[in-house]
């Protein structure tokens, strides 16, 4: 008697544990398939904005929301990067959405890191289908951005760079740096420099490999008093994108955005700047 009742007991417990297993499996089976699924949310080209030097992703609302009223998305998600590039996105874009926008937000907002667009790239990857790409950059996003095509021009395994749109990009240096107050362009057709600033020396092999697809926007500003600049970076020093792509891009359009507004930090709450990038990007 006492064996049998030892028998049910091992038996039950095997029970139990098969369930459990069975449970587990289960939910694990399920996660997978929940995965799976958030992998195949097809979108459109998302385009990415990325913020400068301690700032935040509330530079970027003005120009974000001028595009949704635009009529051109009603899709704008928030991706937080932590100082050691893990994202967390927040927000969710529904299936088939066109023009989804993404506003970067840096934590840490001291850190230029390429390593953030590549951060970034990957987690909507990981949750959205998409073969391209566009990047809308101020200030230092730009250098970020710059370098994280110099770094993965040829990775074959990330979306294609569609349009990029450069606001206030201190190329060859800002008026912090020598050479970014004595830097001037020698060759107007080419955009070449007279003296290459050590960041500016680090991006020169975009000249052998810039991707030929993209299509480029370089907005500047010259807040016309007399120092030929927006208060932080020269029309000298932002021109020398020009020279960066080296006649590879696709296309490649400067504008000078002039008078008050065209200072620095006041590019990205620009009315005249908003159009030129909706009508650059998006043809609307």
């Amino acid at each position: 008697m006492k064996k049998k009742h030892i028998l049910i007991t091992l038996i039950s417990l095997i029970v139990v544990a098969l369930a459990c297993v069975g449970v587990f499996y289960g939910i694990k089976n399920s996660q997978v398939k929940k995965d799976n699924q958030e992998s195949d949310i097809t979108i459109g080209t998302p385009t990415l904005f990325f913020h400068g030097y301690g700032s935040s992703y509330k530079a970027e609302e003005h120009m974000t929301n001028a595009a949704k009223k635009a009529g051109v998305t009603n899709s704008i998600i928030r991706a937080d990067v932590a100082s050691d590039n893990k994202v967390t996105l927040i927000g969710s874009i529904p299936a088939k959405t066109k023009n989804p926008i993404v506003e970067v937000n840096l934590q840490d907002s001291s850190n230029g890191s390429s390593k953030n667009v590549l951060a970034v790239v990957r987690a909507l990857m990981k949750k959205y289908k998409f073969k391209k790409i566009n990047f809308v950059g101020h200030s230092y996003g730009n250098l970020m951005i710059a370098n994280y095509i110099n770094e993965n021009y040829d990775n074959k395994k990330l979306p294609e760079i569609n349009k990029v749109v450069s606001i206030a990009g201190h190329y060859n240096g800002w008026l912090g740096e020598q050479v970014g107050r004595s830097g001037k362009i020698i060759d107007k057709a080419t955009g070449k420099p007279n003296e290459f600033a050590p960041g500016f020396k680090q991006l020169l092999s975009l000249r052998q490999h810039y991707p030929r697809q993209v299509e480029v926007l370089n907005i500047y500003g010259n807040k016309e008093d007399g120092s030929n600049g927006d208060g932080s970076v020269s029309v000298a020093s932002a021109q020398t994108y020009r020279y960066l792509i080296n006649g590879r891009a696709k296309s490649y359009r400067e504008v000078e955005i002039k008078g008050a507004k065209a200072q620095h930090s006041k590019l990205h709450e620009n009315s005249q700047v908003d159009k030129l990038i909706i009508k650059f990007l998006w043809n609307k």
